[in-house]
């Protein structure tokens, strides 16, 4: 079959949100700081499988994605189009806006914010090979049927839970197969609609086999109230750090500020921004200055000094203004002079420390992190944060996989992320 077919990712966000208790459609609730289609959205703009996006939002909403879309710099988006009454009619819809040139289509929940990139890539793959492809993940709940009994229900039957798999989005197609099943369905009378794009092709092209390609638990579906709970919490998880060889910086511009433990930088140009030099994070002038003599960088390594350990009850006046100074001041004042010269990454290092001081610096940080990351997504700056309460060798490795890779809005600690 051919692999050079172009794939198009349709979000599906026809939904109301009725189960979840909001007054606007689920989708543009916010999680992590950003509405719930704008997490799918990314997930789709990213993927390098990926050449276009579609998608079908809740009628009278279409317009505040195409907001979304314009401030968010998503160029894959070719559509947005109005949603049907149901999942069926949604998919119609969107294989209609899809035209006629066959491609491979990528049907996913918009309401499945945490899609990660393997599961995108591993579902282009299989339609190389396959025409129908869905994404599921195996039963860890034992399932049984239910029979109508005086007073309430009784098991019927135990099913075999080695056999049960729960399905999930992206459910994958060549255009032509899940076209020509819904032009069955729609000719048949007896056909009620569902919410599987899955089982229609079972049902109308039952030759066709669907290949299994494996989930992940942390591709959840938002749709009750504690799934948002849930969401928040999962995006607050770090994702797996990829390793990196000690060139990887090479002719690359990489600005160090503050104590910073060393990076494996064979071949990489760096500037050192220290205290010695009349660099103070905890002023924004002298950050300022530095960077504009040091004019563009692609990566800058941000760490303050040794991190405070102690009560809260028994600092000084002077300690907590240093502490507050040396580790979220200087955060955000280094962020706000190296924005303008910054090319690719901004990584922060946090220092070890102990106590209610060190623990509210370090959680600034953190979401300091996280917002600046969605922030600067759009100019394809990327920052990230790691504590370093590990050996120094480890912190450098994990640094340098940080600094190379994609990843952006992610806080690893070393000590447990890292080993």
């Amino acid at each position: 079959m051919n692999s050079r077919l172009r794939s198009v990712g349709v979000l599906l966000a026809g939904g109301v949100g009725q189960r979840v208790g909001a007054a606007t459609p689920k989708q543009l609730i916010e999680v992590a700081g950003r509405t719930i289609i704008e997490h799918s959205l990314a997930a789709f703009e990213r993927a390098p499988e990926i050449d276009e996006v579609v998608v079908l939002m809740t009628p009278g909403y279409a317009d505040r994605v195409r907001e979304i879309v314009a401030a968010g710099g998503y160029r894959k988006v070719s559509k947005v189009v109005d949603g049907g009454s149901s999942r069926t009619e949604s998919t119609w819809r969107a294989l209609q806006a899809i035209g006629a040139q066959e491609c491979n289509v990528l049907l996913h929940d918009a309401v499945r914010p945490l899609l990660e990139p393997r599961i995108i890539t591993d579902c282009v793959r299989a339609l190389e090979t396959h025409e129908a492809v869905n994404v599921a993940i195996p039963s860890s709940d034992t399932i049984f049927t239910a029979v109508p009994e005086d007073g309430g229900e009784v098991i019927g039957e135990v099913l075999d839970r080695s056999r049960l798999r729960r399905s999930q989005t992206p459910q994958c197609f060549r255009l032509s197969v899940i076209r020509r099943a819904y032009e069955l369905a729609m000719a048949d009378p007896g056909f009620a609609g569902g919410t599987d794009d899955c089982g229609v092709v079972l049902r109308y092209l039952p030759e066709v086999p669907i290949h299994l390609v494996p989930g992940s638990e942390r591709n959840i579906k938002v749709t009750h109230p504690a799934d948002l709970h849930i969401a928040e919490l999962l995006f607050e998880l770090p994702a797996p750090v990829p390793r990196g060889g000690d060139d990887a910086l090479a002719g690359q511009v990489v600005v160090v500020v503050g104590e910073a433990l060393p990076v494996p930088s064979k071949g990489a140009d760096v500037r050192v921004l220290s205290r010695a030099d009349g660099v103070r994070v905890e002023d924004y002038d002298s950050v300022a200055k530095a960077f504009g003599d040091v004019g563009p960088a692609d990566h800058v390594v941000v760490a303050a000094g040794p991190g405070h350990r102690g009560e809260l009850a028994r600092a000084g006046g002077e300690t907590v203004a240093d502490a507050v100074a040396a580790l979220h001041l200087g955060a955000l004042n280094v962020a706000r002079a190296a924005r303008p010269h910054l090319r690719r990454s901004l990584l922060f290092q946090v220092p070890p420390g102990s106590g209610a001081l060190h623990a509210s610096g370090a959680a600034a940080v953190a979401a300091l992190t996280r917002a600046l990351a969605l922030e600067w997504a759009s100019d394809g700056i990327r920052v990230n944060c790691v504590n370093t309460g590990a050996s120094p060798l480890l912190v450098a490795q994990t640094s340098l996989d940080i600094l190379i890779s994609d990843l952006s809005g992610q806080v690893i600690d070393v000590r447990v992320d890292g080993a």
